[in-house]
């Protein structure tokens, strides 16, 4: 099997090219000979593994986020072309999903090396392919905001937009189109999870299963910004679904439409809803660690 190494050396605070350099040691030690793509910009990544795909190559292991995730997947989905992860972002939600070690590059590069292949599913919006979670309303309005901010860097930009945009925040009316069927609802937010969590762990999906043929959407309906405050941080451990405010729908098929709502996808923007997401069913083949294989 060839295999290329993806890298995002802007990952993780700058870590990802040393990730990268130590994965690459790691599986040519295991008698597995790899080429690093390493682009100056996503543009420049693009053209790198595009090039790799022209050229037959079996598998690209990601070195980086979500959003590194997320660019590969949009140049294999549908395709025989093994993802690998080793994760090197801040998020790293898609890896959690799978069950593959953040802290470790070498519990990571041991999956890859032990070969045990399996499809997730993706969920599909309007032509773009998401891992974990299609986010809009309150989370896509913080994101906006933090996308506009110069300073600081990093999750304090995005601490300091949240409690801003928490200041203004009013609930949003929604025209949801669940398998066909209409649903007019208030909400903080809703989200279409493909994966249990967003944000770097925020398990907003909580008991979403990424090969199961379907989408979890949550609803979190209106609620005081005193009682958001402390929801908040239930969504670390899924607890929150225990809350009035909460609903859940597992579909194939939803449409989104809010008036002046943006929505993102694995951390990225997508655009102005209104947005169709389906599910594709085993669209992306991932190495995955023995717990997740069905026969063990």
């Amino acid at each position: 099997m060839e295999m290329a190494l993806v890298v995002n050396p802007a990952s993780g605070k700058r870590r990802g090219e040393a990730i990268g350099l130590e994965a690459a040691n790691l599986l040519n030690a295991a008698g597995i000979s790899v080429r690093t793509l390493q682009g100056v910009s996503a543009k420049d990544t693009v053209r790198l593994v595009d090039e790799a795909i022209a050229q037959g190559i079996d598998a690209l292991i990601v070195v980086g986020g979500d959003g590194l995730v997320h660019l590969v997947a949009q140049r294999i989905a549908g395709t025989a072309i093994v993802m690998g992860i080793v994760p090197a972002g801040t998020g790293n939600d898609t890896a959690r999903a799978l069950g593959v070690p953040r802290a470790n590059t070498r519990d990571a590069v041991d999956i890859v090396v032990a070969g045990l292949v399996r499809p997730m599913d993706l969920a599909h919006a309007d032509g773009t392919y998401v891992s974990t979670v299609v986010a809009s309303g309150f989370d896509s309005r913080v994101n906006e905001r933090a996308n506009a901010m110069r300073w600081p860097r990093g999750r304090m930009r995005y601490n300091l937009a949240m409690v801003a945009e928490l200041g203004v925040f009013r609930p949003l009316a929604f025209h949801l189109v669940l398998d066909g069927k209409p649903l007019d609802v208030e909400a903080m937010l809703v989200a279409v999870g493909n994966a249990p969590s967003f944000g770097g762990g925020l398990r907003i999906c909580e008991g979403a299963v990424i090969d199961d043929g379907l989408l979890d959407v949550v609803i979190i309906g209106p609620v005081s910004k005193a009682r958001l405050v402390r929801v908040f941080p239930k969504l670390y451990k899924g607890t929150h679904i225990t809350e009035p405010s909460y609903q859940r729908h597992r579909v194939t098929s939803v449409t989104l439409d809010s008036r002046g709502v943006v929505a993102y996808g694995d951390g990225e923007r997508l655009g102005p809803l209104p947005r169709t997401v389906t599910v594709a069913p085993g669209a992306l083949r991932v190495f995955v660690p023995a717990s997740l294989d069905p026969s063990a």
